[in-house]
């Protein structure tokens, strides 16, 4: 398995969103890292992420943004603190998550902040996969990409979950849930399939996949 980490910036703007310039733009709030992104079924998009200074300032922008459904925050009021929000993405933001989840590429978390703005990310996958998800985003997405650093990625065998894309895991607590690992075997694909709501087919793809790369790390 192979790493790619880059720095990743917006061709058109100055920020991602008109949330993350308005945080951007304040300067007694630091952006430090995004831990955790995912898309939701209603089509906005649930963040958990880390940032220092004016924990109340950061409160008042996210309350007073029309793009912002919901937040929270917790943590010193002038130190470090992490904060979850809903929001509405921008068009090439779920565009990049459909790529992303779609592909079977693995974004590390966390994604560190720069202070430009800029996204320092490093996802892991094969070579081809790197390389077909990179030539889609380029072409289709208003962004840049600044290589950092490529290589040969060492796993750490305490979180095999890291390995996995965010669809790969759900379909590996679906089938926990469902009994298709307990011994002896209590479910089938199609038990696994019907509790995400895929294909059978799908679901014994993204299965071996996830068996593949679990056990290629304990090997290695």
């Amino acid at each position: 398995m192979r790493y790619l980490t880059v720095l990743v910036r917006p061709t058109e703007s100055g920020a991602f969103h008109p949330v993350g310039e308005a945080l951007s733009a304040a300067p007694s709030i630091g952006r430090e890292a995004i831990h955790q992104v995912e898309r939701l079924a209603d089509g906005t998009v649930l963040l958990l992420a880390e940032g220092s200074g004016d924990r109340d300032r950061y409160a008042e922008i996210m309350r007073d943004s029309p793009h912002v459904v919901d937040h929270m925050v917790s943590g010193e009021r002038t130190g470090r603190w992490m904060a979850v929000s809903q929001f509405e993405p921008t068009a090439p933001m779920r565009r990049l998550l459909e790529l992303e989840r779609d592909s079977d590429i693995v974004i590390e978390m966390p994604i560190r902040i720069t202070d430009d703005g800029s996204l320092r990310v490093t996802h892991l996958g094969s070579e081809s996969a790197l390389r077909t998800l990179f030539r889609e985003v380029m072409s289709e997405l208003p962004l840049t990409f600044e290589v950092v650093k490529t290589g040969t990625y060492e796993p750490d065998e305490r979180a095999f979950t890291r390995l996995l894309t965010a669809r790969q895991r759900e379909v590996l607590e679906a089938a926990v849930e469902v009994g298709y690992y307990a011994a002896p075997r209590q479910a089938t694909h199609e038990d696994v399939a019907a509790a995400v709501g895929i294909a059978p087919v799908t679901a014994g793809e993204h299965l071996r996949k996830i068996e593949q790369r679990v056990f290629e790390a304990l090997v290695r």
